[in-house]
């Protein structure tokens, strides 16, 4: 939705409901953990029992919901570093309830080994696309950018599961091996975003080995008696 739609016009929808949400006493915290159990609620149970269609309308709801958290987070003034942290690390958990849950309904309903495999490639790579980015930021690097993002993510694997509960079975299978193959070409756009950062590839310096500072503490190379130490 993002990626198609762009930012400014999902925050002209999102922005008086935030402000809404805020009035009612709830935080972006709280909404951002409510999002991520419905969701998780609903992959594991919905998914797993061959309910595709009412399981995608379900996640496909609170995965709106928890965007929000920022719309909120902006109405209150801004966010915090924490509420960042937390946004992030539940979204890592509920791509991962989803793509669980269709890979459970892949084995035991439809006994497909190579849906299984297209749902565990998008399962890692979900993952390792998102950590990228973040390993990347962390270290003063970007790696911004790619084929696959989380909302591109979220709407091809929720139409092909839509599709599929409403009685097209194939849709899961396209949508599967396309997101796993669009996942796999963003992971290496996302490394060599990284790869050329500026300073991406200067050397750090090595940190000195633990003896060596515990020795450079010690006057003279003399020990230190256990008076001393208890000083």
């Amino acid at each position: 939705m993002l990626s198609f739609f762009g930012r400014e016009s999902v925050s002209k929808v999102t922005a008086p409901m935030g402000k809404a949400l805020v009035k009612t006493g709830l935080t972006p915290d709280a909404v951002t953990v409510i999002g991520t159990v419905a969701s998780v609620a609903g992959a594991v149970t919905l998914f797993p029992s061959g309910h595709l269609f009412w399981g995608t309308i379900f996640i496909w709801f609170f995965v709106m919901f928890d965007m929000l958290d920022g719309a909120m987070a902006r109405a209150r003034g801004g966010g915090t570093r924490y509420g960042a942290v937390l946004d992030a690390t539940c979204d890592r958990v509920a791509d991962g309830a989803i793509f669980a849950g269709l890979a459970w309904w892949a084995v035991y309903h439809e006994n497909s080994k190579w849906l299984l495999v297209a749902t565990l490639i998008c399962l890692v790579t979900s993952q390792v696309i998102s950590y990228a980015k973040a390993r990347a930021e962390a270290s003063g690097l970007t790696a911004d950018g790619g084929w696959i993002e989380r909302p591109d993510r979220l709407i091809i694997v929720l139409v092909g599961s839509g599709l599929t509960g409403m009685g097209l079975p194939w849709a899961i299978h396209i949508a599967m091996w396309v997101l796993a193959a669009g996942s796999i070409v963003t992971v290496f756009q996302r490394v060599l975003a990284v790869r050329n950062s500026p300073g991406a590839r200067e050397l750090l310096p090595i940190a000195p080995a633990a003896s060596t500072v515990e020795g450079a503490s010690k006057t003279d190379g003399e020990p230190e008696t256990d008076g001393e130490a208890e000083q």
